[in-house]
């Protein structure tokens, strides 16, 4: 791990050879919609993707509830719609969310573009968990001859970066992170992390996850994950509240297009937000549970400070992990006083996951178009559903209703099982 002292001077490295990082594209298939604008029009008026389950019969599972995209048709995420029966449903979400995103920052059939410096990193948390259990049932049913043959290529988790990449010929850097609810963060960071290097001008990255089905359900709630207020699922995710008994199932993905500053200026296209830190730790504490006192999620927050060359109270907005679990939502609290000092307690922090639910290796790719718009629109989303506030959750969580107020440096944070943790902050440019 590099030392204070040598993140500085990488910090000064990449500002002297002008290595900035901006993000030019975004794209989203969520609960809340099928694209990034349907998205943030709900997020703003605090509207709920959580419903009862549609997609299997739900009557012995404890979890009824998830966030399940609508109206979505996987054949259109495709050039060839062949591909779409070849490939999990993972894939077509990571597919439609990057064709949005590759649209607006006018990288296809482009042939001003070099595609060998254009890169991939889109990760899932779980992978094609639907064709694992589809496939699994067939070979206890039906023997080992009644396996698709495409049953390996649409399970594994790297399978919709390459998809993407094929789809647009990018021929750049192609990898996928699985780092269970940090996936699409650290994608983006690694993304944000190449470009500085130097290996690449442009990467699509983000995360994909569709497990919402019988054993995606039935494990989490297996191990006492999930909220089961089932009699009111728009209701049931209540980040940092008294009340709240886990966290709901979300389904969807969150792509964006990181570029160089000086690559994307050139070409002329618009430039959402520039990336500026990334923040990476481990608890190593326990399989499922974060450190009771904050530390790993707090390391992750300061190494992004660090790389952006700032100060905790230069931070306007944080877009929590906050998942509505009893202890999650708690230490997240704790490392953000911890990390924060006086300015916790003036910093604005929401949990959009209040209405979307919990998107796993998506999650932070949704999250982090979510502070994009904020940036932008000068709005910032709210918790919903924080009716009764946790005494040990006592920040500025932006309660009901979304709130208008101009932030330059938001900051957003991912952390998953296995006590992987994190951080990006983002800046208006």
């Amino acid at each position: 791990m590099r030392s204070s002292a040598e993140l500085f001077l990488y910090y000064i490295v990449c500002k002297m050879n002008s290595r900035r990082v901006v993000i030019t594209g975004m794209g989203a298939i969520t609960p809340m919609g099928n694209d990034v604008e349907s998205l943030w029009s709900a997020l703003v008026r605090g509207q709920s993707g959580i419903a009862t389950i549609q997609s299997f019969d739900i009557t012995n599972f404890d979890a009824k509830i998830a966030g399940e995209v609508k109206n979505f048709e996987a054949a259109k995420a495709f050039k060839n719609p062949k591909d779409a029966k070849r490939t999990d449903r993972f894939t077509h979400f990571a597919m439609a969310a990057s064709k949005q995103a590759v649209a607006q920052a006018a990288l296809e059939n482009n042939p001003a573009l070099d595609y060998t410096r254009i890169g991939v990193i889109i990760g899932s948390g779980i992978g094609g968990l639907i064709t694992l259990e589809t496939e699994h049932t067939k070979l206890m049913g039906k023997g080992p001859g009644r396996i698709s043959p495409f049953l390996i290529p649409m399970m594994i988790s790297n399978i919709a970066a390459g998809m993407v990449s094929m789809e647009f010929g990018f021929r750049g850097p192609n990898l996928a992170v699985v780092t269970a609810c940090a996936t699409a963060g650290q994608s983006i960071g690694e993304g944000w992390r190449i470009i500085c290097d130097g290996e690449a001008e442009v990467i699509v990255a983000g995360g994909s996850e569709a497990a919402v089905c019988p054993m995606g359900i039935g494990g989490f709630a297996a191990m006492k994950a999930l909220s089961t207020r089932n009699d009111a699922p728009e209701k049931a995710s209540r980040p940092f509240d008294k009340d709240r008994d886990g966290f709901i199932m979300g389904e969807g993905a969150g792509v964006v297009v990181i570029e160089e500053y000086e690559h994307a200026k050139k070409r002329g296209v618009p430039i959402l937000a520039e990336l500026v830190g990334y923040g990476l730790s481990a608890d190593a504490h326990h399989l499922t549970a974060p450190c009771p006192d904050g530390d790993g999620a707090l390391r992750a927050m300061k190494r992004a400070l660090e790389w952006a060359g700032m100060t905790p109270d230069k931070i306007g907005y944080i877009n929590a992990h906050g998942t509505s679990t009893p202890q999650g939502d708690i230490c997240e609290t704790v490392a953000i006083k911890r990390l924060f000092g006086d300015h916790a307690k003036k910093v604005m922090v929401s949990s959009t996951k209040s209405m979307h639910g919990h998107l796993l290796g998506a999650a932070g790719g949704v999250e982090m178009i979510a502070c994009v718009k904020a940036l932008e629109t000068g709005i910032l989303p709210p918790t919903i559903n924080l009716d009764n506030p946790d005494p040990q959750c006592d920040l500025d969580y932006i309660p009901h209703e979304a709130r208008e107020a101009r932030v330059d440096v938001v900051m957003n944070n991912s952390f998953g099982f296995g006590g992987h943790n994190c951080s990006l902050i983002a800046t208006r440019v």
